[in-house]
């Protein structure tokens, strides 16, 4: 399978199996959709007459030489040898988990996934206890098996409206690693509102990585990430965020945003946080009910991807200019790219990764905390369901009949299972706008890389 477009001035061919991108020029691009395989050893003549009257017979035959070059040296129209490892997706130790360790939040932002705190509405609002957090860091010490390293991640609503329980927690896996030869990880997510000195200092010296919510622009952000009287928090939290920054550095952090309809020109957020220092970025669509005003629909894609590809050239213009940044979705590995468990099943949602409340109960990851028929267990009695665990375990990507023909599979390993969940009933049948969005970010990624090798051959 090939995937092939035209962006920015480049005829770009991807081998979807191998990984393998070419850059091409128009006889070979045009060329591509004639081929027959197995190809012939000399080119045949309908194709020399197909093109004839724009090329020499010298440059076709050419052209379909250099076809069959990269056919031979296994870099075009490969097989796929991925699929044969589809059957042995199994149950797997757990080695990542989301710890909620505040269901409250001190913002109200409009599109919450997590009813702004509560996880559905009139849940209540709560913070973990300490022994939940020890219970989550036995549990995941226990579930982990062999696995060495371990990932959690600090998650609300706000965690930073728990601290002191933060800080328990880590202390306490601090203890369990000398204890037992794993190797915690841990990342905060937060929206900055109560960010001190005191705070920032834990951070930079115990979390692996940051996450700093935050939309864009001024206007942007409080729009849509109000405080609970309906000011906005732009101006609260971007002194704080920089000062964040710079006392950890231009590394293991990045600001995240979240883009609606309300600002279909989301590349201006993502220039504004460069220029406000940031070097670590990414504005994501929204993914929402279709009936909410601020939702993302298709009568939307065309601009989506027209503000992709401006967004993208402007990243090549800032990189050719000394001032780059990286901007999460266009970030690619072209070079050697994912495992192949990755590459087929993703984020581990439900078998290597978990979340837990502050109640203790456990689900597949984060977004499904609330939904009770995904509740898959609870640190109180010490179950955990492992038939829905093994179900997640086989979503991969040839379980999936809309991903299975995709040229975009191995960069997206089948879309976010919560989102499929939601919004089109099965985890096995994938979000099609999502899956729409980052296909276009893909092509623009592997733009950029082309067009970036260009410079470098300059």
């Amino acid at each position: 399978m090939i995937h092939k477009f035209y962006q920015n001035g480049y005829h770009i061919v991807l081998d979807v199996n191998s990984g393998a991108v070419h850059v091409v020029d128009r006889l070979i691009y045009d060329m591509l959709d004639l081929v027959e395989l197995p190809l012939a050893q000399d080119c045949p003549e309908e194709l020399l007459e197909r093109f004839a009257g724009e090329y020499s017979r010298e440059e076709i035959a050419e052209a379909y030489g250099e076809i069959s070059a990269l056919c031979d040296a296994g870099q075009l129209f490969t097989a796929d040898e991925y699929e044969q490892f589809a059957n042995l997706m199994v149950s797997a130790p757990i080695k990542a988990m989301c710890l909620h360790v505040a269901h409250d939040c001190n913002l109200r932002c409009k599109y919450c996934f997590a009813s702004t705190g509560e996880y559905g509405e009139g849940r209540g609002r709560k913070l973990m206890p300490v022994e939940i957090g020890k219970k989550a860091i036995d549990f995941l010490i226990e579930q982990s098996y062999g696995r060495k390293n371990l990932e959690l991640d600090f998650f609300g609503g706000e965690p930073l409206m728990n601290f002191e329980m933060v800080k328990e927690t880590v202390r306490y896996a601090r203890e369990r690693e000398k204890e037992t030869g794993k190797n915690f990880r841990f990342t905060i997510t937060t929206n900055g509102m109560l960010l001190d000195d005191d705070k920032i200092d834990f951070i930079n010296r115990e979390m692996s990585n940051v996450v700093l919510s935050v939309d864009g622009r001024p206007e942007v952000n409080d729009r849509m990430r109000p405080t609970p009287n309906g000011k906005g928090c732009y101006d609260i939290i971007m002194p704080k965020f920089k000062r964040l920054v710079e006392k950890r550095g231009q590394d293991q952090y990045y600001v995240r945003g979240t883009f609606t309809k309300y600002n279909l020109d989301f590349g201006n957020d993502v220039l504004h946080f460069a220029d406000e220092g940031f070097d670590q970025i990414s504005v994501e669509p929204v993914v929402s009910p279709a009936d909410q005003p601020y939702a993302l629909t298709p009568a939307d894609l065309p601009a989506i991807y027209a503000e992709y590809e401006r967004l993208a050239k402007l990243i090549i213009e800032r990189k050719k200019a000394g001032k780059g940044f990286n901007f999460f979705h266009f970030m690619l590995d072209l070079d050697q790219g994912p495992c192949a468990i990755k590459r087929l099943r993703g984020c581990g949602c439900g078998n290597e990764y978990v979340a837990v409340t502050p109640d203790g109960d456990i689900y597949p990851c984060h977004q499904f905390v609330g939904q009770e028929e995904w509740k898959m267990g609870s640190l109180l009695d010490g179950s955990l369901d492992l038939k829905m665990k093994d179900r997640f375990a086989k979503a991969n990507v040839y379980a999936k009949e809309d991903c299975r023909n995709c040229w975009a599979k191995f960069y997206c390993s089948g879309g976010c299972n919560a989102n499929s969940a939601q919004y089109e009933g099965d985890i096995l049948k994938p979000h099609k706008i999502s899956c729409d969005t980052e296909k276009k970010r893909l092509e623009c990624a592997i733009m950029i890389r082309a067009a970036m090798a260009d410079t470098e051959e300059e």
